[in-house]
């Protein structure tokens, strides 16, 4: 396939994500009965966010001319990807990488989030037949020329074990903040609930700690989550909700609380399923210096970053671990 081959299958995927076809209801229904974080308003949100800025003809047509994908990979390699399955259709960026830019892909998915990507792959084989030559699935990766893998920190050192003498990318744990000043509207901290709450926190571009300023009100930000209280009607979200206030009423740790999450003061940027962790500052500047040194970091939410509530909305170029992908595969 050439590159305006591969473009126009991407833009007919991205047209069959938002189509509500019967399949693809299908699908989506049996993505969330197999993985119990996986609830249908956050699989939409998770595929419509990649039809509609990954998958439109202009984004594709962009970043094809920018980056000058040739229309042919006059030598294109294998590459074995990993990917991760905390949010759905978590590693489709990746795939999107190396489809576009011509290489063959092999596919080790979570178990956790495999049924959305195959149901697309099974689509793209009546599609266009030449694709099962390019995008196959295994269950073990060998033989391959690079390496894209995700995963946590411990996975990470046995990627690098077994893939280090590759050409690679080998990503770990990372998180994401907010950093407030106090004069944000009722509208912002709203916004700033989708940043924190979506895919249950689960995704390294959700906020799990915030930075705020010594005196701050919580208040309105606690008025303003009330927004998700409904996920405390979520077995899975609950449960984790519960033992996390056991631990800090055990270990007598002041803590503020809606229904549905729980703000205590806490050192780690990292915090657990229905936790928020927050720190106090004095000096900005500060805290900008200390966070950049921070390799655990996947993106900064505020008035002067990324904008409240566009966290879990990335562009094609918003490169995980800001790793660029397309400059990697495309000089290999």
């Amino acid at each position: 396939m050439n590159l305006q081959q591969r473009i126009d299958l991407l833009i007919q995927t991205g047209r069959y994500i938002l189509s509500g076809d019967p399949d693809w209801t299908s699908a989506k229904l049996e993505a969330s009965q197999k993985n119990g974080w996986f609830i249908p308003k956050f699989i939409d949100i998770a595929t419509n966010n990649i039809a509609e800025s990954f998958l439109s003809k202009a984004a594709l047509d962009e970043w094809a001319s920018r980056y000058r994908i040739p229309s042919e990979n006059p030598d294109p390699k294998k590459i074995g990807v990993v990917m991760a399955g905390n949010i759905p259709l978590v590693g489709f960026h990746d795939f999107l990488a190396v489809f576009i830019t011509g290489h063959e892909i092999i596919i080790k998915p979570s178990s956790k989030d495999e049924v959305l990507l195959k149901h697309l792959i099974s689509k793209w084989a009546a599609w266009a037949p030449e694709t099962t030559n390019l995008v196959s699935f295994a269950a073990m990766l060998k033989g391959c020329d690079a390496y894209i893998t995700t995963g946590s920190n411990n996975t990470s050192r046995y990627f690098e074990y077994y893939f280090g003498k590759y050409p690679h990318i080998i990503r770990g744990n990372r998180t994401s903040v907010a950093i407030l000043d106090g004069s944000e509207s009722l509208e912002d901290l709203e916004k700033l609930a989708d940043d924190v709450y979506l895919y249950f926190g689960l995704g390294c571009r959700n906020v799990t700690k915030l930075f705020v300023p010594y005196g701050y009100d919580f208040r309105s930000l606690l008025k303003a989550f009330n927004k998700y209280n409904y996920l405390a009607d979520h077995q899975k979200y609950k449960n984790n909700y519960d033992y996390n206030l056991a631990i800090l009423l055990l270990n007598s740790r002041y803590y503020m609380s809606n229904e549905s999450i729980l703000l205590t003061e806490n050192d780690s940027i990292f915090s657990p399923i229905s936790q928020l962790n927050y720190e106090y500052y004095m000096d900005h500047e500060q805290v900008e210096k200390l966070l950049k040194s921070n390799e655990s970091l996947q993106c900064i939410v505020g008035k002067k970053y990324i904008a409240f509530g566009q966290a879990q909305h990335p562009s094609l170029d918003d490169f995980a671990d800001g790793v660029n992908t397309l400059h990697f595969l495309m000089n290999l």
